[in-house]
């Protein structure tokens, strides 16, 4: 049985394709042309297929076989290359993985942008993203589960949790164009909403037990989260509260209406970056941080601030 190919000779391979000649593949790597020859001969004796065609050409030329090893080739190169810079990373003090954990309250082009620009900046970082309630969030901070979340802020027990407000979210009592409250053509109040059916998202991590936020309805819908919450109403079951950037194109397009309901409290609400004590974040985690900061700020006009953990509700 013939041993396994070595990176070396992969790496040599490469390197004669990419310079065109045995001769050229020699001097790049500063090895006589008979080493180079006899390290492909080896390989091709491994592998057991010729990677280049040996008569009447004055340039190597590939095989059939070749350019499927090439293929190959150039992935495992890449790999090692990924390999080295992720290790350099590591010991840079740069993050392997980073897990982050964020509610729907942080508007959806903002984190796209950001976390496209994350991924051309911190290319060696897995980046793991749970999307979910107030207190999913917080769970995930509190238990190691996440490095850094973002979202709402509130307080729970004497966890070592520290906040920074990174800006501001507003919700907005929204229905579909053909919900009965959307054709009332007027402003409505608690007697007109009592017997709708209200969509709420709840809290699956159970650190929000009995805490509803903006529930006015005696008929209530519960869903796991804002994404199924807004379909649903835009399906017209129901009627409730979703994220300013979520609704904005559904209302410029009629297929929501913004309900003119006084009573729903539609003020901005601020939003925090979050982190246990205990496990401060690494230079990436510090970088979305920022850069959320940055696009909220530049977004809304507000202005962040540290702080200890305030009572803030997650409106749903």
């Amino acid at each position: 049985m013939q041993p396994h190919p070595t990176l070396d000779q992969f790496h040599v391979f490469l390197t004669v394709v990419d310079k065109g000649s045995f001769s050229a593949a020699s001097r790049a790597l500063n090895r006589t042309q008979s080493v180079i020859s006899y390290t492909i001969a080896n390989l091709e004796a491994q592998l057991g297929v010729p990677l280049f065609f040996r008569s009447g050409t004055k340039r190597p030329e590939l095989t059939e076989a070749g350019r499927s090893v090439l293929e190959d080739a150039r992935r495992l190169h890449g790999d090692l290359d990924l390999m080295h810079a992720r290790l350099k990373a590591l010991n840079d003090g740069l993050e392997g993985e980073l897990s982050v954990a964020m509610t729907g309250i942080v508007p959806s082009d903002i984190v796209i942008d950001v976390l496209s620009t994350f991924r051309s900046r911190y290319p060696t970082v897995t980046l793991n993203v749970t999307v979910g309630t107030l207190g999913i969030v917080m769970d995930a901070v509190i238990h190691g589960r996440a490095a850094v979340g973002f979202g709402g802020a509130m307080t729970i027990g004497n966890n070592p949790i520290l906040s920074q407000q990174i800006g501001h979210s507003a919700a907005f009592p929204v229905a579909s164009s053909k919900h009965p409250l959307a054709k009332l053509g007027r402003s409505i109040d608690l007697f007109d909403v009592r017997d709708e059916t209200q969509l709420v998202v709840y809290d699956a991590s159970g650190l929000t037990k009995g805490r509803d936020f903006n529930v006015f309805s005696l008929k209530t819908w519960r869903v796991s989260d804002n994404a199924t919450k807004h379909s649903f109403i835009r399906g017209g079951l129901g009627w409730g509260g979703l994220p300013e950037s979520l609704v904005k194109e559904d209302i410029s397009n009629g297929r929501l209406i913004h309900l003119d309901f006084p009573a729903f409290d539609q003020s901005q609400h601020p939003i925090f970056a979050i982190h246990n004590v205990a496990n401060p974040p690494g230079p990436a985690a510090r970088w979305l941080t920022s850069e959320f900061r940055e696009r909220l700020v530049g977004a809304k006009g507000s202005r962040g601030s540290a702080c200890s953990i305030p009572v803030s509700g997650e409106h749903r």
